[in-house]
């Protein structure tokens, strides 16, 4: 019977063409403007870490020394809370991270000096965020304790130097210090770059830099510290730092630390340590508010930072509104379409075709007008994430059709196709026969 239908509605189809048109450019262009910045949406607002993002936390202390009442510890820490928390040696890994503008040159690459981003980190946060290599490795836990002058590098970074051949081995030159390079990156790309988040919620436009290529020079934080001291970002300073370029003793937060617990238990055990850290430091006069102390897993830091940019979430709901405007159009075409054929609809009731019958002829038909838009929309879709990978935006990039969301276009207007049939075929289902007997 469903094959009949199939029959029916292409005859149907090619039976007012233009109406069909119609009803196909109305479905294809609402989904092609939804599924655009869906798409976007999607790669902006997913999971960076499917899998491991639970046990991933980032670890706050209020240390600003000022009196007023503050609901939330700042984004970074200082220097002392930052080692105190590290030296607990706590969770099953933990890491520190800092970035910073390094210049580099390559003694072996015929190049002119750089200026790329650099991380400072211990070698926990390779294992922790599943960090793909290429060559080499990340330095071991020795190195970051011995102040080893070593580097991991992206693989950006290796192609520019050294035209993408394994680079391991050989010599960096940050600053006025040489660095043997242990290590080059696979291409890695976390959407957002998550372990830099912070202060995403003050600023506005600030939320697209988390989805910026991630740092091309990775060094132990001590390393880091000896070679580019004085040029790290810092998040907020409520004094000048007493000694220009050094941040270890500064009035500054500037450091982000990151703790892996793969417990419950340990979770709640961690939360205490801080609630006890801070009770300490509050003793010594060093914290003003010790309840003031967060412990929020990847997702929840993300979301607290609002990570996806305002601009995507207000085109999205302005996209579904349009499909919707689409939806209404197709209602009033279908409506035409099916009552135009009154009388054909009126000779199958007389011949035995039961409402149902009629109501489920309609649907198909309303449902291959669907197929037939997912198709243009698919089509649309495209072109749109050309037009956005083409635009100036840190996340351009990213704006490929996954798998997921290719399954999603069709979904999407074959659903939106029969939700618009479903008025114009009970309507179409309710045609008297007698009456439209007598006007054949």
């Amino acid at each position: 019977m469903f094959g009949y239908y199939l029959e029916l509605a292409w005859r149907g189809l090619r039976r007012n063409s233009v109406l069909t048109a119609l009803m196909v450019l109305a479905i294809a262009v609402g989904i092609g403007a939804s599924m655009t910045t869906l798409t976007v949406m999607h790669l902006l607002s997913g999971d960076p870490l499917p899998g491991r993002s639970g046990s991933l936390f980032y670890a706050q202390v209020d240390t600003d020394p000022s009196p007023e009442q503050r609901k939330q510890p700042l984004d970074k820490l200082d220097y002392p809370t930052a080692m105190d928390i590290l030296n607990a040696h706590l969770a099953d890994r933990q890491t520190v991270v800092v970035d910073s503008a390094v210049k580099l040159r390559a003694p072996d690459a015929s190049l002119p000096p750089l200026m790329p981003s650099m991380l400072s980190t211990t070698a926990d946060f390779f294992p922790m965020f599943d960090v793909p290599f290429q060559y080499g490795g990340p330095w071991r836990a020795e190195d970051d304790d011995k102040h080893a002058r070593v580097a991991v590098i992206s693989a950006d970074l290796n192609a520019r130097l050294f035209q993408g051949a394994n680079s391991v081995g050989r010599t960096l030159r940050l600053r006025d210090t040489d660095v043997r390079i242990v290590g080059v990156l696979a291409p890695w790309r976390p959407s957002p770059q998550f372990y830099t988040v912070a202060g995403g919620r003050f600023a506005a436009g600030k939320t697209a830099d988390f989805y910026s290529k991630p740092q091309d020079v990775f060094t132990p934080f001590t390393s880091g510290l000896e070679i580019n001291d004085g040029n790290f970002y810092q998040f907020t300073c409520w004094l000048p730092p007493s000694t220009p370029g050094h941040l270890q003793n500064a009035p500054c937060v500037w450091l982000g630390v990151w703790v892996q617990l793969n417990s419950p238990a340990k979770v709640t055990a961690f939360k205490r340590f801080l609630d006890g850290y801070a009770a300490e430091q509050h003793a010594l006069g060093r914290v003003v508010r010790p309840q003031n102390t967060r412990l929020r897993s990847l997702m929840e830091w993300l979301d607290f930072n609002g990570v996806v940019p305002s601009d995507v979430r207000l085109q999205t709901w302005l996209a579904f509104a349009f499909l919707a405007i689409c939806l209404f159009n197709t209602i009033g075409l279908l409506l035409a379409k099916f009552l135009r054929r009154s009388g054909e609809i009126g000779v199958r009731r007389a011949l035995g075709a039961s409402r149902a019958a009629i109501f489920a002829q309609c649907l198909v038909e309303a449902g291959m007008v669907g197929l037939l838009g997912g198709v243009g929309g698919l089509l649309l879709t495209l072109l749109g994430l050309w037009v956005v990978r083409g635009q100036p935006v840190a996340f351009a990039d990213l704006a490929y059709l996954d798998g997921r969301m290719f399954l999603l276009t069709f979904a999407l207007a074959i659903a939106t196709s029969l939700i618009a049939g479903v008025l114009p075929a009970a309507r179409a289902s309710r045609v008297a026969p007698g009456l439209q007997l007598k006007t054949l």
